[in-house]
């Protein structure tokens, strides 16, 4: 229960300062946890190790992402102070609207998946300040009093939340309601995923976004959301990938792992690239 008391008094702070002072303060902070806590700063060089391929990272990449997830808390904390029309359009990069407006049109809805890289809370945000009709799938917290902050941040702009307990129902009234379905596709909290090569190496993959894509006709919009070296942001959204068309009362495992396979390739492209914005703190890979 502890952990609502911290979010709070963090939350307070936080919006009390200045955005740099902000940034800066949770760099403090998180160089503390990186310090401390040997644990995550154990599994994220070993995330590090596979995404390189390497047996040896540097420590300042390690600590980098402590530092990310540091910055990621400031603007969640403060984006319904700061996010705005004149915030985006001097902070925000946005490119491939297009691809959605044209989605849009075909009436058909779109699943929008993205990782847990850069800063996704502040994606939906944005996309919701832009006018598009977001639901995004949310894991709930165990502290319901957390999980009703978290989602009071998110659903601020307009924003509908879907948790994961009533999201395949959800999510296909939603997608076919015409609207946009977001949803974190490489990691699996439920352990009913699919087991796939990811990066090099097995483990579990959530399936909801293709079997969603597949019953609904819906295309399937990777998104990615990323921090630049002067703390703006660039968002772009991807060319969208169509499902197969299958009877969706027969769909198995087999059958998804194609579509999966293609959009899993856009998200090992992105951490690639910003290895040190994928804020996970535990080991990712089966063993």
């Amino acid at each position: 229960m502890g952990n609502y008391y911290l979010y709070q008094i963090g939350y307070y702070i936080i919006r009390s300062l200045p955005l740099k002072a902000a940034y800066a303060m949770a760099i403090c902070l998180a160089d503390c946890h990186y310090f401390i806590s040997q644990q995550d700063r154990r599994a994220v060089e070993a995330n590090f190790k596979v995404v390189l391929n390497t047996d040896t990272v540097e420590p300042s990449m390690v600590r980098a992402v402590f530092r990310n997830f540091g910055k990621y808390l400031v603007d969640f904390f403060t984006m319904t102070k700061y996010l705005d029309a004149n915030y985006i359009s001097a902070h925000v990069k946005v490119a491939n609207t297009a691809y959605l407006n044209d989605i849009l049109a075909e009436g058909k809805g779109c699943i929008l998946i993205s990782a847990h890289l850069g800063n996704w809370e502040l994606a939906g945000a944005v996309l919701s300040k832009l006018g598009y009709p977001l639901s995004v799938v949310a894991l709930p917290h165990k502290d319901p009093r957390v999980n009703e902050f978290f989602n009071q941040q998110r659903s601020f702009f307009g924003t509908t939340v879907i948790p994961t307990t009533t999201a395949i129902r959800r999510c296909l009234e939603h997608a076919k309601a015409n609207r946009f379905v977001a949803i974190l596709a490489e990691r699996d909290f439920s352990e009913h995923g699919i087991v796939m090569d990811f990066l090099g190496k097995p483990t579990l993959i959530p399936k909801g976004a293709a079997l969603f894509s597949i019953k609904t006709g819906a295309p399937i919009v990777p998104a990615f959301f990323i921090r630049e070296d002067n703390d703006d942001f660039h968002i772009t959204f991807q060319k969208p990938i169509y499902p197969p068309a299958l009877e969706s009362n027969k769909i198995d495992d087999e059958q998804l792992k194609p579509l999966i396979r293609q959009y899993l390739g856009t998200i090992e492209e992105q951490i690639r690239l910003y290895p040190q914005q994928w804020l996970l703190f535990r080991e990712f890979w089966v063993k």
